[in-house]
């Protein structure tokens, strides 16, 4: 393991004002998201469709690192160029998502346990190889009247840290995504507790198999209301409410934070982390890890357009100027 290694490459994902495109869908999300808009469920649209968000122009002015999936660090474009090659050109970082989705965690109903830890080391030296310089690893946490529960916490938190030093002896810098669900209509207090106690016990499990703080990234949900809540979150305290949070829970030396949208809408996404900061100085470097919060506009156009590719980037590049000036407090609607 190389330290210096994982804090340069660290330096890179998250310097201002860039964040990170979350495009690590799995074939079955994937999928999904194209039958919704009427677009065909093939390897060949995925690889169209995603063609279409790594070559879009100056994508690289706002966009550090790109999570790819399993399937599309293996693709290339129509005219045979590696997807890895174009995102290396760009000075775009490629990452990778190496759980394997979520499984039924027994005896425990309406709980899950993320899968993937069983092949894991062999994976990462592949990935590797195919340009990988960091990695990313979710748990799912629903709030309920009695989940999450102490134990589903634990364990997803154990597998997040043994996740972490396997990506870090390869020196791949691993994202550890713990993520509390907006599903539901529990307040933002509700998020803020449960929030806290899933970083409490993430951050110890990373402390006692000894894993590199500066060398992590955090990827977390914000502090908000459930989407079926009669009381909405405001920016501002959607802002106060989880840098409370993360300033209660995070080390100091950690490599940096970024926040996923979590079913937020795509403006949500975008005034909440300009709010964060507009809250003063903060402890750790704070940006995005977007995937529907950027896509979506430009995916739903080219699913109605798909002759019109520049028209899908000029919407793809727009989403993300706009979270690269939220990510320094300068987004204006």
């Amino acid at each position: 393991m190389n330290n210096n290694t994982l804090v340069e490459t660290i330096a890179r994902l998250i310097k201002s004002p860039k964040g990170i495109l979350a495009m690590d869908e799995s074939l079955n999300t994937c999928n999904r998201r194209f039958s919704d808009l009427g677009v065909s469920q093939t390897e060949e649209k995925r690889r169209e469709y995603r063609e279409l968000l790594i070559t879009t122009p100056s994508l690289e002015k706002y966009i550090s690192g790109c999570i790819l999936f399993d399937e599309t660090i293996r693709q290339s474009t129509l005219k045979g160029k590696s997807f890895t090659s174009v995102l290396t050109e760009k000075g775009i970082e490629i990452g990778i998502k190496v759980d394997q989705g979520l499984e039924d965690y027994i005896g425990h109903p309406a709980e899950k346990i993320t899968n993937g830890l069983e092949g894991l080391e062999r994976r990462l030296s592949e990935y590797k190889k195919l340009g990988a310089t960091f990695a990313k690893w979710r748990a799912v946490f629903k709030i309920g009247e009695k989940t999450p529960s102490d134990d589903c916490i634990r364990e997803n938190a154990e597998f997040l840290a043994r996740y972490a030093l396997l990506c870090q002896t390869e020196d791949i810098v691993p994202i550890v995504e713990p993520e509390v669900l907006m599903e539901g209509a529990h307040s933002q207090e509700k998020c803020y507790e449960v929030t806290a106690r899933s970083l409490d016990a993430v951050f110890s499990e990373l402390k006692k198999l000894d894993v590199f703080m500066p060398g992590v990234i955090l990827k977390t949900n914000m502090v908000l209301a459930g989407k079926d809540a009669k009381e909405k979150s405001s920016p501002e305290e959607v802002a106060k409410m989880t840098l409370k949070c993360l300033t209660e829970s995070v080390p100091r030396d950690i490599g940096g934070i970024v926040f996923l949208s979590g079913g937020q809408s795509d403006e949500d996404a975008t005034k909440n982390l300009n709010a964060m900061h507009n809250s003063g100085p903060l402890p750790w470097p704070l940006t995005f890890s977007y995937a529907r919060a950027i896509q979506n506009q430009a995916l739903k156009y080219w699913a109605e357009n798909p002759a019109d590719i520049k028209g899908a980037q000029d919407l793809l590049i727009n989403a993300a100027r706009n979270n690269s000036e939220a990510s320094i407090g300068k987004y204006k609607k």
